[in-house]
């Protein structure tokens, strides 16, 4: 298995996840399977069908947290030292030059993006445009709405 580039905090994140899930859902889930199966006649128990759904989908997750976990590339921005260069974990001012909004995102892993924290997939157009770039620098975006172009006001590492 490839490496899985996670920020500090999407790790720890990922680790809360897991944790919740081993000492809080899984007890549940099978207390719920438990006092379904006391129910009697399981083939049509609906609570029984629906927990262990519940179950395969928590045990599913615990093997894909454990995996990407165990895979991962740990980046702490705060070590990050690439020279004002946009790099993975960076967090990066740009201004839309059509429009002079000016936006903030930090480029994270793939489980981590979350558009609403500002928080963009290392995979994403507007991250692949910008890797590798530094401050001043214009660049071309192509966007569900068609092409933008942002320059780069600052890269921070933070």
């Amino acid at each position: 298995m490839s490496t899985v580039p996670l920020t500090k905090r999407g790790a720890e994140l990922l680790k809360e996840e897991l944790h919740r899930l081993k000492t809080k859902d899984r007890p549940e889930v099978i207390n719920a399977i438990a006092e379904a199966r006391a129910q009697g006649d399981l083939s049509e128990n609906a609570e029984y069908e629906s927990a262990k759904e519940r179950q395969a989908f928590i045990e599913g997750r615990i093997a894909d947290l454990e995996g990407k976990l165990g895979a991962a590339q740990i980046v702490d921005p705060a070590d990050l030292n690439a020279e004002g260069r946009v790099v993975f974990a960076s967090t990066v001012d740009l201004e839309n030059l059509d429009s002079g909004e000016k936006v903030t995102y930090q480029i994270v892993g793939l489980d981590e993006a979350d558009i609403k924290e500002s928080k963009v997939s290392v995979t994403s157009p507007i991250a692949r445009a910008l890797i590798g770039k530094s401050a001043g620098d214009v660049v071309a975006v192509e966007a569900p709405s068609g092409l933008k172009e942002y320059e780069i006001l600052e890269v921070r590492y933070v």
